[in-house]
Protein backbone atom coordinates (compact mmCIF):
# COMPACT_ATOMS: atom_id res chain seq x y z
CA UNK A 1 0.00 0.00 0.00
CA UNK A 2 2.76 2.43 0.89
CA UNK A 3 4.23 2.13 -2.62
CA UNK A 4 0.94 2.19 -4.55
CA UNK A 5 1.66 5.72 -5.81
CA UNK A 6 4.72 4.30 -7.57
CA UNK A 7 2.86 1.60 -9.48
CA UNK A 8 2.85 2.21 -13.20
CA UNK A 9 -0.86 1.43 -13.38
CA UNK A 10 -1.54 4.36 -11.03
CA UNK A 11 0.24 6.94 -13.18
CA UNK A 12 -1.71 9.30 -15.44
CA UNK A 13 1.51 10.16 -17.25
CA UNK A 14 2.07 6.61 -18.51
CA UNK A 15 -1.08 6.11 -20.61
CA UNK A 16 -0.63 9.66 -21.96
CA UNK A 17 2.96 8.90 -22.93
CA UNK A 18 2.26 5.43 -24.34
CA UNK A 19 -0.82 6.59 -26.26
CA UNK A 20 1.06 9.52 -27.77
CA UNK A 21 3.88 7.23 -28.91
CA UNK A 22 1.48 4.71 -30.42
CA UNK A 23 -0.55 7.37 -32.24
CA UNK A 24 2.61 8.95 -33.66
CA UNK A 25 3.67 5.48 -34.89
CA UNK A 26 0.39 5.26 -36.80
CA UNK A 27 1.32 8.46 -38.66
CA UNK A 28 4.65 7.11 -39.91
CA UNK A 29 3.52 5.21 -43.04
CA UNK A 30 1.39 8.16 -44.18
CA UNK A 31 4.11 10.71 -43.47
CA UNK A 32 6.79 8.59 -45.13
CA UNK A 33 4.79 8.89 -48.36
CA UNK A 34 5.04 12.69 -48.24
CA UNK A 35 8.60 12.80 -46.88
CA UNK A 36 7.93 14.24 -43.42
CA UNK A 37 8.54 13.22 -39.84
CA UNK A 38 5.74 13.75 -37.34
CA UNK A 39 7.39 16.88 -35.92
CA UNK A 40 7.89 18.28 -39.43
CA UNK A 41 4.25 17.50 -40.18
CA UNK A 42 2.91 19.44 -37.20
CA UNK A 43 5.19 22.36 -38.10
CA UNK A 44 3.84 22.26 -41.65
CA UNK A 45 0.28 22.24 -40.29
CA UNK A 46 0.98 25.54 -38.52
CA UNK A 47 2.52 26.93 -41.71
CA UNK A 48 -0.36 25.75 -43.89
CA UNK A 49 -2.62 27.72 -41.59
CA UNK A 50 -0.45 30.84 -41.22
CA UNK A 51 1.72 30.89 -44.39
CA UNK A 52 4.41 32.81 -42.49
CA UNK A 53 5.33 32.87 -38.79
CA UNK A 54 8.28 33.77 -36.62
CA UNK A 55 10.20 30.90 -35.06
CA UNK A 56 9.32 31.91 -31.51
CA UNK A 57 5.58 31.82 -32.26
CA UNK A 58 5.95 28.51 -34.09
CA UNK A 59 7.69 27.06 -31.05
CA UNK A 60 4.91 28.29 -28.78
CA UNK A 61 2.26 26.72 -31.02
CA UNK A 62 4.04 23.37 -31.01
CA UNK A 63 5.45 23.39 -27.45
CA UNK A 64 8.95 23.04 -28.93
CA UNK A 65 12.15 24.92 -28.12
CA UNK A 66 14.49 26.49 -30.65
CA UNK A 67 16.99 23.65 -30.21
CA UNK A 68 14.40 21.29 -31.67
CA UNK A 69 12.97 23.72 -34.22
CA UNK A 70 16.23 24.89 -35.79
CA UNK A 71 17.33 21.51 -37.25
CA UNK A 72 13.73 20.69 -38.18
CA UNK A 73 13.34 23.95 -40.10
CA UNK A 74 16.73 23.53 -41.78
CA UNK A 75 15.57 20.15 -43.10
CA UNK A 76 12.25 21.57 -44.31
CA UNK A 77 14.16 24.38 -46.01
CA UNK A 78 16.56 21.87 -47.65
CA UNK A 79 13.48 20.06 -49.02
CA UNK A 80 12.27 23.36 -50.48
CA UNK A 81 9.11 23.42 -48.34
CA UNK A 82 9.89 26.58 -46.34
CA UNK A 83 12.14 29.60 -46.54
CA UNK A 84 13.77 31.23 -43.51
CA UNK A 85 14.73 34.88 -43.36
CA UNK A 86 15.45 37.54 -40.78
CA UNK A 87 12.68 40.05 -40.19
CA UNK A 88 13.27 43.41 -41.89
CA UNK A 89 11.83 45.18 -38.83
CA UNK A 90 13.85 43.25 -36.23
CA UNK A 91 16.78 41.10 -37.26
CA UNK A 92 16.48 39.10 -34.04
CA UNK A 93 13.27 37.57 -35.40
CA UNK A 94 13.60 34.68 -37.81
CA UNK A 95 10.57 34.33 -40.07
CA UNK A 96 9.59 31.00 -41.63
CA UNK A 97 7.50 31.21 -44.79
CA UNK A 98 5.78 28.45 -46.70
CA UNK A 99 7.03 28.00 -50.28
CA UNK A 100 4.85 27.04 -53.24
CA UNK A 101 6.19 23.49 -52.94
CA UNK A 102 5.28 23.50 -49.23
CA UNK A 103 1.78 24.75 -50.06
CA UNK A 104 1.37 22.01 -52.69
CA UNK A 105 2.27 19.36 -50.10
CA UNK A 106 -0.89 20.35 -48.20
CA UNK A 107 -3.00 18.59 -50.84
CA UNK A 108 -0.98 15.39 -50.45
CA UNK A 109 -1.47 15.50 -46.67
CA UNK A 110 -5.20 16.15 -46.78
CA UNK A 111 -6.18 12.49 -46.26
CA UNK A 112 -3.92 11.89 -43.24
CA UNK A 113 -6.25 13.07 -40.43
CA UNK A 114 -9.05 10.82 -41.71
CA UNK A 115 -6.71 7.83 -41.96
CA UNK A 116 -5.44 8.38 -38.42
CA UNK A 117 -9.02 8.67 -37.20
CA UNK A 118 -9.68 5.20 -38.60
CA UNK A 119 -6.63 3.83 -36.77
CA UNK A 120 -7.58 5.29 -33.40
CA UNK A 121 -11.16 4.05 -33.58
CA UNK A 122 -12.94 6.03 -30.84
CA UNK A 123 -16.28 7.77 -31.06
CA UNK A 124 -16.51 11.41 -32.11
CA UNK A 125 -17.84 12.28 -28.63
CA UNK A 126 -14.91 10.53 -26.93
CA UNK A 127 -12.46 12.23 -29.31
CA UNK A 128 -13.91 15.65 -28.47
CA UNK A 129 -13.81 14.91 -24.74
CA UNK A 130 -10.22 13.70 -24.95
CA UNK A 131 -9.23 16.75 -27.00
CA UNK A 132 -10.81 19.09 -24.44
CA UNK A 133 -9.16 17.33 -21.48
CA UNK A 134 -5.72 17.24 -23.11
CA UNK A 135 -5.84 20.95 -23.91
CA UNK A 136 -7.03 21.60 -20.36
CA UNK A 137 -3.96 19.76 -19.08
CA UNK A 138 -1.69 21.73 -21.44
CA UNK A 139 -3.28 24.98 -20.29
CA UNK A 140 -2.68 24.10 -16.66
CA UNK A 141 0.98 23.29 -17.20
Amino acid sequence: MQYDPLKLENQLCFPLYASAREVVKKYKPFLDKIGLTYTQYIAMMVLWENKSINVKSLGECLYLDSGTLTPLLKKLEAQGLVARARSAEDERNLIVTLTDKGEALKQEALHIPEEIGKCINITQDDAQTLYRILYQILGNL
